[in-house]
């Protein structure tokens, strides 16, 4: 019995870890947002915003408190990120992501963990993140025009339409605008488009 007990006790710190753990890293996640965009890894936008989630003596710490090594608990820590990251996209409920974390077979009671945590502090990320601007720039204006270049002489016939698009970019910090051109064939415009309507879905998730 007093094994048992112990047991329980080891793994109620454990998910008492976890959980300051996943609410540190909304809080890295909300800074590191705001200053160095989405669509990157958690280490490539600490490293741009010149700051560290967890000091080095914090990730030993979690290191020995969890039973990882170094490069197993980077993993998790990368993993963790992720999850917020898809959780602030698609804005998701704390149950529904209990659920689906226990849908991939995630321990049900480390979902559970996942889910108090964002509970606590998902609300408060996904709020900064309505409000704040990732890109460095703002766009101002779009343009765009076709182009239709004949083929070589000996297949004068075929043609190859291509559109290029205009974008105007204005930093906050100044009203020098900057014009950026972009040539899209057929295939490449309808992958570019595609793209759009996933950001736009994301977008429409968060308002």
């Amino acid at each position: 019995m007093k094994q048992k007990a112990h047991s329980s006790g080891g793994k109620e710190d454990e998910n008492e870890m976890m959980t300051l753990t996943l609410r540190k890293l909304c809080q890295g996640q909300i800074s590191s947002f705001v200053h160095s965009g989405t669509g990157q890894d958690r280490k490539t936008r600490e490293k741009a915003r010149g700051e560290r989630t967890f000091s080095e003596e914090e990730e030993q710490k979690l290191q020995t408190a969890l039973s990882l090594d170094k490069q197993a608990l980077s993993l998790v820590l990368e993993t963790a990120a992720f999850i917020l990251e898809q959780a602030v996209y698609h804005n998701v409920k704390p149950a529904s992501l209990q659920q689906q974390l226990e849908t991939i077979h995630l321990n049900p009671d480390k979902a559970g963990v996942f889910s108090q945590a964002w509970a606590s502090a998902g609300q408060e990320l996904v709020d900064r993140l309505k409000h704040n601007i990732f890109a460095p720039k703002k766009l101002e204006y779009v343009g765009w025009q076709l182009n239709l270049q004949m083929a070589q002489s000996s297949q004068a016939r075929l043609k190859s339409p291509s559109t290029v698009l205009q974008l105007g970019l204005r930093s906050e910090d100044s009203e020098v605008q900057e014009n950026v051109f972009v040539e899209f064939k057929h295939q490449e415009l309808l992958e570019f488009y595609n793209k759009l309507e996933v950001i736009q879905g994301q977008l429409d998730s968060l308002t």
